[in-house]
């Protein structure tokens, strides 16, 4: 008897080694949008996000709480707000990310920091979604590093909610030559943009060609000839709108079809992340409320 309490005994005393080598054998791996492949011995449990749609998508995932930093941008959900700032996604300040001490950054791919941060030792996953295509991909590579299992659920009821605000428009909804602009300089939303996805889920015309590519420089003259049914765009970009030359007689200010949106909406708009459902609802209010006759 004592020798097969022995041979158990050894059994698993091998068991407990072999499980103890597998975990501290496990580790998580990413791939990001340039390529590189990022591996870590754990989930990280402090991460600097430097691009508001990847801070919400953290936070959407449940791990608001693993955030030690964030970039001058990210407002959103309310609780990223107190957090110490890393400066802009185009700017970063180096010294106060290396001083956070992060397990990772989270940062754009066109951000000027991401060779500099790892010269500096420090794990980055550079990420920059485009379209929707990309926010979902993002959204599932994001729950990797963090082990969520359920990320791509998520992005399934994000999915639904723009059928339903695309569904609660009227048919005639669908003859409607649509203006975005983003941001000043004339910057619009084209339609491989996430934003020029949206219009089209929603069924409306987006009036720039999709050859400019997702957010071209728009010449004015380039509007007055598409002469649209609806203008879009931020409050922070509208002053002036009539002074630009030929705008003035545009149909869509003409008869006031211009939805003007506020800083808030305009962050919802403008990220490609969690919050697009709550976009599409904001461009479907608009459409309603400015866009029928």
């Amino acid at each position: 008897m004592r020798s097969v309490l022995t041979l158990r005994g050894w059994w698993a005393l091998c068991t407990s080694f072999l499980f103890v080598g597998a975990v501290q054998a496990a580790s998580v791996q990413v791939t990001d949008d340039r390529g590189v492949t990022l591996q870590l011995a754990q989930s990280p449990q402090r991460i600097v996000s430097l691009l508001p749609s990847l801070t919400e998508t953290v936070c959407e995932l449940g791990r608001c709480e693993r955030l030690v930093g964030v970039d001058r941008y990210s407002n959103f959900p309310a609780q990223v707000r107190s957090l110490p700032q890393a400066g802009g996604g185009i700017d970063p300040n180096i010294e106060a990310i290396v001083a956070l001490k992060p397990d990772v950054v989270l940062m754009a791919t066109s951000s000027r920091g991401v060779q500099r941060l790892e010269s500096l030792g420090l794990k980055v996953l550079a990420l920059e979604p485009r379209t929707s295509k990309d926010a979902q991909r993002v959204m599932g590579l994001l729950g990797q590093l963090l082990e969520v299992p359920d990320a791509l659920r998520i992005w399934r009821a994000i999915d639904a909610g723009v059928s339903a605000a695309a569904q609660s428009l009227p048919p005639q909804a669908r003859s409607l030559r649509v203006y975005y602009e983003v941001s000043t300089g004339g910057y619009a939303a084209g339609a491989r943009s996430f934003i020029g996805e949206l219009m089209t889920r929603l069924g409306v015309q987006n009036i720039v060609d999709p050859k400019l590519g997702p957010f071209p420089r728009i010449n004015p003259e380039y509007v007055v000839r598409a002469d649209p049914d609806l203008i879009m765009i931020g409050s922070r970009n509208v002053q002036g709108l009539e002074q630009r030359p030929g705008w003035a007689g545009l149909r869509a200010i003409r008869g006031e079809h211009v939805c003007v949106f506020t800083p808030e909406e305009s962050d919802v708009l403008v990220r490609p992340g969690p919050r697009m459902a709550e976009a599409a609802r904001v461009m479907a209010r608009c459409i309603s409320q400015k866009g029928m006759p």
